[in-house]
């Protein structure tokens, strides 16, 4: 049985290239995250200091798929 992803939030630091960002976490690590494909396919696009959803692998914490914007608390 595969391991499961890990999901978690992040905040954007800045833009490396329409797909590409600089990623703080919550623990103040900074990571590389990239657009899922259905973003991708959507044209999102991620201002400097929005929240977001992010996809890890137990295996490399220094990457991240991007899900989408972190849903805001109601």
């Amino acid at each position: 049985m595969p391991d499961a992803n890990v999901f978690t939030v992040g905040r954007v630091l800045s833009p490396l290239s329409e797909v590409l960002y600089w990623v703080a976490l919550p623990n103040g690590k900074v990571i590389r995250a990239h657009l899922s494909k259905p973003l991708s396919q959507a044209g999102a696009v991620f201002q400097e200091n929005d929240s977001l959803l992010l996809e890890m692998t137990p295996y490399d914490f220094e990457q991240a798929r991007i899900l989408g914007r972190e849903p805001s608390p109601k």
